[in-house]
């Protein structure tokens, strides 16, 4: 599970650095350049909450189960979220636009979980 998340979260940073500087110098369709910049935001910053939450998902119960359920939120968020951006911004390929949503939504499952852990005894 925490190799599987670091993988997650070195890939997401990496393709939304890359994403991010895409947008920037080289795509002239101001909706590409939006959904790029958009993917590559979320992407970094939950790539580092998911780096930051390994530490929780080591720790004992009851905190462990929050934090694992806030890992894989963000695990599954940064693929779906920003790489349906991402493809979407660079192929125009619609039918992956179901992705988004769900991204999204496992995004905040993820900062929902993570809220959870603020109340659990330790």
């Amino acid at each position: 599970m925490i190799r599987l998340w670091l993988a997650i979260a070195g890939l997401g940073g990496l393709v939304s650095v890359a994403m991010g500087a895409l947008a920037t110098h080289l795509v002239d369709d101001a909706k590409a350049t939006d959904l790029l910049r958009t993917g590559a935001l979320y992407g970094m910053v939950h790539a580092a909450a998911l780096i930051a939450l390994i530490g929780f998902a080591q720790g004992r119960e009851p905190r462990r189960g929050a934090a694992v359920v806030a890992g894989w939120s963000f695990g599954v968020g940064i693929v779906l979220f920003s790489g349906s951006l991402f493809i979407l911004a660079l192929t125009g390929v619609t039918p992956i636009s179901w992705a988004t949503p769900i991204g999204g939504a496992a995004l905040m499952l993820g900062w929902t979980a993570l809220g959870f852990l603020a109340f659990r005894r330790r």
